[in-house]
């Protein structure tokens, strides 16, 4: 079969790439036409645009952006009608993919969607545009089956979280060789995740680089993103306890002792690693104020949401300051303040089901399509 898949950002990049790879094990002749990233890519097929031309963060730079943004609309919709797929696999990016579910479902093409949309965090209006555009829906998150069935009679298909299978099936690495190989000391690592897109590095470092001249018994470590040019991060590595590895997150996070993380995928990502850490987000001011007025969470980390309460702190906007980070750090270098943390994080893997996610999501988009 023909599948076209879009995928908006990092983390979609990734869970998508597994999902290609588990189609490619279940139907032979699949091919693939794609808007994602570089692991979509080396699972073979046409990628259309890469996600790193595709990312605008908050409300007021979508505005401003506005044309960009339209205009791709317009090429995806000329471009999956030429392509003629026989699914439509949209992967989570809400704004962009459920402009494309109303256009494929008008054309005759059956829409799975895979990663839920947060409508269960704000904007739960969607629920109408999902319920009409989308024939299948695949949801990782275990509270989000009882959102959809329970409170909006739609029937989805709970696969489990593709992070689990991503990490499983990853090359351990040990913190010796890790450290030879990216020129790092023997001191423990503190994982800095500022996140990928050079609005929100650029916030979340200015505050994260400080704590590498606070803690001189620790070294820290900035991951990367894909995508962004090394030289991008020079202007945050002027202390001497501080470096970064480029696209080796996960093998950053399996020798960590603690992580900075700015709120976001890899927040789950970090506790699954079993590495304590303090959540941060600090956006653009007109951005954030608009949405906390819109959004209907209680805490901005999926760790937390999981668990229905704080298992790991949060330092949101003004709170994310030198002051506050350095505190909550100091905490959960402390082995107190790493024990309870544990318990917490063995209760959410067991939340999140088993292993499996990519190949359940495949038979099913095949048996469905």
């Amino acid at each position: 079969m023909k599948y076209y898949i879009i995928s908006g950002e990092a983390s979609g990049d990734l869970h998508a790439s597994n999902l290609m790879k588990a189609l490619k094990k279940e139907d032979d002749h699949a091919d693939f036409r794609f808007w994602g990233g570089d692991l979509m890519l080396a699972q073979g097929g046409t990628l259309v645009k890469h996600y790193k031309d595709l990312a605008f963060m908050g409300f007021a730079e979508v505005i401003m952006n506005l044309r960009t943004i339209l205009n791709n609309i317009k090429f995806c919709k000329k471009d999956i009608l030429e392509y003629a797929p026989d699914a439509l696999i949209l992967v989570d990016y809400p704004g962009f993919n459920l402009r494309i579910a109303e256009f494929a479902k008008k054309n005759g093409i059956t829409v799975h969607y895979y990663i839920s949309p947060q409508i269960w965090a704000w904007k739960e209006n969607r629920i109408k545009k999902i319920k009409r555009d989308v024939d299948q829906m695949y949801v990782i998150l275990p509270f989000e089956r009882e959102f959809y069935e329970d409170k909006h009679d739609f029937p989805v298909h709970f696969v489990g979280h593709p992070l689990l299978d991503a990490i499983a099936d990853r090359k351990p690495i040990s913190p010796e060789v890790f450290a030879e190989e990216n020129g790092l000391n023997e001191k423990p690592i503190v994982a800095l995740l500022p996140g990928s897109r050079k609005q929100e590095i650029t916030k979340m470092l200015l505050v994260m680089s400080k704590m590498a001249g606070k803690f001189p018994d620790h070294q820290f470590v900035i991951a990367g993103a894909p995508g962004q040019e090394l030289s991008f991060y020079n202007n945050f590595l002027k202390e001497e306890n501080i470096s970064i590895v480029e696209n080796k997150t996960y093998d950053l996070l399996s020798v960590a002792t603690a992580a900075v993380v700015t709120s976001g995928t890899a927040t789950l990502e970090t506790a699954l690693f079993k590495v304590p850490e303090v959540v941060c987000y600090k956006g653009n001011e007109i951005s954030y104020q608009i949405g906390k007025r819109l959004v209907n969470v209680k805490y901005i980390s999926l760790v937390n949401l999981i668990l229905d309460k704080e298992a790991v702190t949060e330092l949101i906007q003004d709170d994310f300051n030198e002051t506050n980070l350095e505190n909550e750090l100091f905490k959960i270098l402390d082995y107190k303040g790493r024990e309870s943390i544990f318990d917490h994080y063995y209760k959410l893997e067991q939340a999140l089901g088993g292993k499996g996610a990519s190949e359940k999501t495949a038979k099913l988009i095949i048996k469905n399509t």
